[in-house]
C-alpha cells in the first residue's frame, strides 16, 4: 500500500514525512528562508563495512544520536500469502534475542533512555534508534541483536502477530484509511506496492514462527542493509560496531532497483458507500520518477493546488477543515487530490475549476517566490532533528540514487519556474484514479469524469 505504516515501539517512530508547502502559502507575506546548505558542524560521507552500505552525517551540533538500518525492497520481498511477514519479524524481535532474552530488550532499552522503533513500507523496512552519544553503543547492541538473533519464540510471535492484525482490522474502519486503501488499489493495479507491506489479517494469520526463521535466513542480508547515522559520532566507531555485529551477516545478492513505473490506465473510481456525515474523497494519478526534473516541478504545483484549495474551498466556503493537493515523495511521485466534506459536489466543482486554472493559466512569479521561500523554510523545520535527516538522506540515496541529492533540493526548487508548473500541472494531474468512500447518495459521478 502507498502510505508507511509505522509501528510503535516505545516513545518514537522512524518517521517519514512527505514534505509539501503551506496550504496558505500563497497568502502569507514573503518569509525569510533559513540557510540553504547544511550547518557547517555537520559532514556527510558514504562508506562501505564489510558489504553494508553507510551513510554518516556526522554532527557536532548536540548529543543525540539516530541511526535507521533500512532493510531496502518493502513490498517487492513478499507476495500475497506471506504479506506481513517483515513486519511481524521485526515487531516479534522486541520481545527477546540472543543476548537479551524476553522482556530484557524493552527493559534494557528503557534502561538506557533511548528507543528503538520500526517502520514497513513499500520500499523498505527500517529499524532505528534514537540515544545520545554516551548510551550509543549500548543501544546499539540491541538493535543489533534484534536485526541478528531475534528468539521468535511462539508465544512472544503471537503477541506480536496481534497487534498487527489489530492495526489492520482498525485501519479498515477507519474512513480515511479506507479511501487510501481504495485509491492504491486503483493505483497500483498489477504492481508490487498492491501489497501491504504490514500485511492483511489472512496473511498475517498464516505466517508460521518457522516461515519467519527461513525469511530471517534467507532475507536478512547486507546486501540488502543501508545505515543511516546523523550525529555526533566518528566514522570509526560506527565502522567498528557495523563490524562487529551485522556485517557478520551473510552477504546475499540483492540489488535495490527502481520499482517498475505505474500503468497509466486512465480514470477510475472506487466507492464504498456508508452512512457517515463526513465523505472522504482521495484521487492519485502517477507522476515523474525522483531522477526526473519535473519530479520537484510537480511537488511545487502541488503545493500552488494546494494553497488554492485551502483558500477557496476551507476558508472562504467553509466546505472541508481537510483539502489539499497531495505529493507523495518515492521513487516514481504521485501526485493527489483529497478532501473530506459534507458537499462533495460543491467541493469537487471548485476542485476542477482550481487545477484548470494551474494547467491553463502562469502563475505569478512573485507569488511563486514566496511559496518556495515558505517551502524551504518548512523544509528545514521539518528536517531539523537528526532522525528526519537520516530519513531525508535514505529517500535521496534509494529514490535519486545519490545522498546528495538530499543537498541539491533547494537548487532544483528554486530553478522551477512558472511555466513549469502549469506544464507538469497539464502532463500529470489528469485521469485521476479516484476513491470514494462515504454517502454514494450525495455524489454526483459525472464530476469526477472531469478530473
Amino acid at each position: 500500500m502507498n502510505a508507511a505504516i509505522r509501528l510503535m515501539l516505545g516513545a518514537t517512530l522512524i518517521a517519514a514525512p512527505v514534505m509539501t508547502a503551506s496550504t496558505s502559502a500563497l497568502t502569507m507575506p514573503a518569509i525569510e528562508a533559513l540557510p540553504r546548505t547544511a550547518p557547517d558542524t555537520a559532514v556527510t560521507t558514504k562508506f562501505d563495512v564489510d558489504g553494508v552500505t553507510v551513510i554518516l552525517r556526522r554532527n557536532t551540533a548536540n548529543e543525540v544520536i539516530a541511526a535507521n538500518l533500512y532493510l531496502l525492497g518493502g513490498a517487492r520481498q513478499i507476495t500475497a500469502a506471506n504479506a506481513g511477514i517483515e513486519a511481524l519479524l521485526l515487531l516479534a524481535s522486541e520481545r527477546g534475542t540472543r543476548k537479551f532474552p524476553g522482556a530484557s530488550v524493552r527493559q534494557r532499552t528503557a534502561t538506557l533512555g533511548s528507543t528503538i522503533s520500526i517502520e514497513a513500507n513499500d520500499d523498505w523496512s527500517a529499524i532505528g534508534l534514537h540515544a545520545i552519544r554516551g548510551t550509543f553503543d549500548s543501544t546499539w547492541a540491541i538493535l543489533a541483536d534484534r536485526v541478528m538473533a531475534p528468539t521468535l519464540s511462539p508465544g512472544e510471535v503471537e503477541i506480536a502477530r496481534d497487534q498487527l492484525v489489530t492495526g489492520a482490522r482498525q485501519r479498515a474502519t477507519h474512513p480515511d484509511d479506507a479511501a487510501e486503501e481504495l485509491a492504491d488499489s486503483l493505483l497500483y493495479q498489477q504492481h508490487p506496492y498492491a501489497l501491504a507491506a504490514t500485511g492483511t489479517p489472512a496473511s498475517l494469520a498464516s505466517i508460521t514462527v518457522a516461515q519467519l526463521r527461513a525469511y530471517h535466513a534467507q532475507q536478512f542480508v547486507t546486501s540488502r542493509m543501508l545505515l543511516v547515522v546523523v550525529g555526533n559520532v566518528e566514522r570509526a566507531e560506527v565502522e567498528r560496531l557495523v563490524r562487529g555485529t551485522i556485517a557478520t551477516l551473510p552477504r546475499g545478492s540483492y540489488k535495490w532497483t527502481p520499482p517498475p513505473p505505474t500503468a497509466t490506465t486512465g480514470r477510475a473510481l472506487a466507492i464504498e458507500n456508508r452512512s457517515i456525515p463526513t465523505n472522504y474523497v482521495l484521487g492519485y494519478v502517477p507522476g515523474p520518477i525522483a531522477t526526473n526534473r519535473d519530479y520537484v516541478a510537480l511537488r511545487v504545483a502541488t503545493a500552488v493546488l494546494s494553497g488554492r484549495l485551502y483558500t477557496e474551498v476551507r476558508s472562504r466556503r467553509n466546505l472541508s477543515y481537510d483539502v489539499e493537493s497531495q505529493f507523495i515523495e518515492r521513487a516514481q511521485g504521485v501526485g493527489g487530490l483529497y478532501v473530506t466534506t459534507v458537499d462533495p459536489n460543491a467541493v469537487l466543482r471548485i476542485m476542477r475549476h482550481e487545477l484548470s486554472t494551474l494547467q491553463t493559466e502562469t502563475v505569478e512569479s512573485e507569488g511563486l517566490k514566496r511559496l518556495e521561500q515558505q517551502f524551504i523554510t518548512e523544509y528545514y523545520l521539518k528536517n531539523e532533528t537528526n532522525a528526519d535527516q537520516a530519513n531525508v538522506l535514505a529517500r535521496a540515496e534509494v529514490f535519486a540514487g545519490d545522498y546528495r541529492a538530499a543537498d541539491r533540493f533547494m537548487d532544483d526548487l528554486q530553478r522551477v519556474t512558472p511555466d513549469d508548473v502549469r506544464r507538469v500541472a497539464r502532463q500529470y494531474l489528469k485521469d485521476f484514479r479516484f476513491a470514494y468512500v462515504g454517502d454514494a447518495s450525495k455524489l454526483d459521478r459525472s464530476l469526477l469524469q472531469q478530473f
